[in-house]
């Protein structure tokens, strides 16, 4: 699919669609941010901290925040732990994490609630994966048209 270039930004956009069988008709575009090397971002915000960047990667299997944000949200009481997992990294690295639920996740004005987010170290980036987009299902990405 070609990629739309107007002074060096990409064009694109992540669509929310409502199911049918709730018998609701809405949609959320949130728009995306090509960072290089084809990586989209969003805005979001967990819980009621401010917004933040959240690389989009429907290869990583949880939503995935740092210990920074974590340390924010347990401030506030707005994350439970769940469980341990064993991580394998695109680089073949294995790490055992801890998985916490967090009470709410926003991507415009997509509300999700009850997302398991997996937590690693220090201030490494966060990433929109599974745990989160297959609760806000059905959804699209668009690059052209944006």
């Amino acid at each position: 699919m070609p990629l739309s270039f107007i002074r060096g930004f990409t064009l694109a956009s992540l669509t929310f669609f409502s199911s049918s069988i709730f018998g609701e008709e809405w949609d959320v575009t949130v728009p995306m941010y090509d960072k290089g090397m084809a990586t989209f971002y969003v805005q979001a915000q967990i819980a009621d901290l401010d917004a933040s960047e959240f690389m989009v990667d429907t290869g990583s299997g949880y939503l995935t925040i740092n210990t920074q944000t974590l340390s924010a949200l347990q401030e506030k009481k707005q994350a439970q732990y769940v469980k341990e997992l064993r991580a394998i990294l695109a680089n073949g690295a294995e790490l055992t994490i801890p998985v916490y639920k967090i009470s709410q996740f926003r991507i415009g004005t997509c509300v999700i609630r009850n997302v398991e987010a997996a937590v690693f170290p220090a201030r490494t980036r966060q990433i929109l994966g599974l745990s989160a987009l297959n609760k806000a299902a059905p959804f699209t990405f668009s690059i052209n048209p944006p």
